[in-house]
């Protein structure tokens, strides 16, 4: 062998050293990498925001196994409340920090991670499928009490109303009763428990959000206008939130990277969708704590 191939083979010897080095050393970090966030990540609140919350922290934990994330409900007040005590890393609302009394809207994070549209939904039997904004003003009011009056069956009008707190009640109280005072009625804790109730109760109205429709109970459009995604992303459709997500301080890499998790193109181009909610990306107009509307 001359000494020309003998170089060449020497130089591949070392070239393949240095590949294999280099392999190992990638493997290495990448597992370094993979279990370098671990932690624990709690998020409480809104149970408009609960299922998407649910999946996505399933969906991300899946990748993260040493990450213990639990999402849990309990309404928007709470979320707030429990996020400005320090008890957990994640407040979910549906509602701007600044509109709930007690809380120091300063102090805290706003992470807008999707949109929510709710709507009016009545029991089927009740014949209903439209509304005025009037109407449904009235029903709640308590000025309105049977369905006949307003094109409906002769049957008595039972209102299922959401508890104080709830983002939801918030919400649809501020596009539709804009400061009247609500009649006293049954109240529930939850979405899911207003879905099963108007659904199995003859007369019952309440709302809920999009998130929860189902074949089961009508959605109720109002002026005409249906209550539909590309509605909200408009504001045509009047009755819709942001989905808050509140951090206090200066949040852990767990908690940060969920967080980024729930911006990211998986999340809000295909999750976010698929569950019934709007992309914050895809809203065409802009709204404050003050429930100011802007064309962006």
């Amino acid at each position: 062998m001359n000494k020309g191939s003998k170089l060449a083979m020497g130089i591949a010897a070392i070239s393949l050293l240095l590949v294999g080095c280099g392999k190992a050393t990638s493997s290495t970090s990448s597992k370094e990498s993979s279990a370098a966030l671990s932690g624990k990540v709690t998020a409480v609140g809104s149970t408009a925001l609960q299922p998407l919350a649910a999946k996505a922290g399933s969906n991300f934990t899946a990748k993260n196994s040493k990450v213990n994330l639990t999402v849990q409900g309990g309404g928007s007040g709470t979320g707030l409340s429990q996020v400005q005590a320090g008890a957990v890393s994640i407040g979910d609302s549906d509602i701007f920090a600044e509109e709930k009394d007690g809380i120091k809207a300063d102090k805290l994070t706003d992470h807008k991670v999707a949109v929510v549209g709710m709507a009016p939904v009545v029991n089927k039997d009740t014949g209903i499928k439209n509304l005025k904004m009037a109407q449904l003003k009235q029903i709640f009011t308590g000025k309105i009490t049977n369905w006949k009056e307003v094109g409906g069956k002769d049957e008595k009008i039972v209102i299922i109303n959401r508890a104080q707190g709830s983002g939801t009640r918030a919400t649809f109280e501020n596009a539709v009763l804009k400061g009247t005072d609500a009649v006293k009625s049954q109240e529930q804790d939850s979405n899911g428990a207003v879905q099963k109730i108007v659904s199995t109760t003859p007369g019952a109205v309440s709302y809920l959000a999009f998130s929860y429709f189902t074949n089961k109970l009508q959605a109720v459009s109002i002026d005409n206008v249906t209550p539909t995604d590309n509605n909200v992303e408009t504001n045509k459709w009047k009755i819709w939130s942001y989905e808050h997500m509140y951090t206090k301080g200066t949040p852990d890499k767990a908690t940060t990277a969920f967080l980024k998790y729930m911006d990211s193109k998986t999340v809000q181009d295909s999750l976010v969708k698929d569950m019934g909610y709007i992309s914050i990306h895809d809203m065409k107009v802009t709204k404050d704590a003050k429930g100011v509307v802007t064309q962006n």
